[in-house]
């Protein structure tokens, strides 16, 4: 297995030791017991803050429906954001966060919250457009189990073996091959080749499925978020921004073949190779080191885009997300939110 490139090469920070487990158990139930609560009485009631902030900051969730005969909001592609799905309460007001947490190398932008209430409990930037590289794969993976079956099958084309960056390295072109294999090699070891096969198959072509990502990405009210590929490899045009990637993490987690799938460590799935069997392995740092309740999500890196993650978690009852881009340690700062 591959060293995920969110663990920062010789950093024995991050390597299980004998109590971990014990260690990183409390972690999550402290946030859940008290600055949940508190996030909970802060933000309770009828005024929705992200509105607030939408009223000044033409990225921000809410900012869809302008009053009066103003134009409506458009995305960075030039469409007409819809009403997310999911409000998160709070945002761009840091001072009230619940969770005060100061990283001595902070992120260039972050966010925790509760994916389910939207409550926001720690935010850096959230509506900063930064570089999100593989993080745009949550789109494409979206798009597929929305358009495709998954007993659908997808050919191999010669674009799809030749893309650049990770791949999943052993697909055979000119063949067809189970599309959830395919969809496993997008999102555990973050396949390029994987991307561009499934953007074929779903749209055509590459390029017609970037348009169906940039519409998604309106039509879910996205504010600063724009795709250029499938992959994220390149990082011309493909950006986002925290508050929407936890958007877009609600969504993904609402789709019971993504659910399971972002939380697998391994996979071992039929594959017309040598041996019949493809064996993945997932790369989210925190499922390698098998943190408490982790429930996804996806990794991203880039020269440019820095280190990023978002990782989702579940204990008793109460479900939570933490966004981080451009991150010197992910995996920790991620622990410790």
């Amino acid at each position: 297995m591959s060293v995920s490139p969110l663990i920062p090469p010789g950093d024995r920070r991050h390597r299980p030791r004998r109590g971990a487990r014990a260690t990183l158990a409390v972690v999550l139930p402290a946030v859940c017991a008290g600055a949940l609560g508190a996030a909970l009485g802060l933000f309770a009631g009828p005024h929705h803050h992200a509105r607030a902030v939408a009223a000044s900051h033409p990225r921000a969730h809410g900012a869809a429906r302008a009053p009066g005969n103003a134009a409506p909001a458009r995305s960075p592609a030039g469409l007409p954001l819809g009403r997310p799905p999911l409000s998160l309460q709070g945002l761009g007001e840091p001072e009230r966060d619940p969770l005060q947490i100061r990283f001595r190398h902070p992120p260039r932008a972050g966010l925790l919250f509760d994916l389910d209430s939207g409550a926001v409990l720690w935010q850096r930037n959230p509506l900063v457009r930064s570089r999100i590289a593989s993080l745009n794969k949550m789109m494409t993976a979206l798009l597929v189990v929305r358009s495709e079956p998954a007993r659908a099958r997808v050919l191999v084309t010669r674009e799809a073996v030749e893309a650049a960056g990770s791949k999943v390295g052993v697909l055979p072109r000119g063949r067809h091959v189970p599309l959830e294999s395919m969809l496993y090699g997008l999102l555990l070891p973050s396949g390029n080749d994987a991307a561009t096969a499934l953007a074929q198959r779903v749209a055509g072509s590459v390029h017609a499925f970037v348009a169906r990502m940039n519409a998604e990405a309106a039509r879910l009210g996205l504010g600063c978020t724009r795709y250029s590929s499938p992959s994220g490899y390149f990082d011309e045009g493909n950006f986002s921004c925290a508050a929407d990637l936890a958007v877009l993490a609600h969504v993904d987690l609402q789709q019971s073949r993504l659910a399971r799938l972002v939380r697998s460590r391994t996979a071992v799935l039929p594959f017309p190779i040598k041996g019949g069997k493809l064996y993945l392995y997932n790369n989210n740092p925190l499922l390698i080191y098998r943190y408490p309740g982790l429930s996804g999500l996806k990794t991203g890196y880039t020269n440019a885009s820095g280190r990023c993650l978002v990782a989702t978690a579940q204990r008793h009852g109460v479900r939570l997300g933490a966004v981080l881009l451009n991150s010197p340690a992910p995996a920790s700062q991620a622990r410790r939110l």
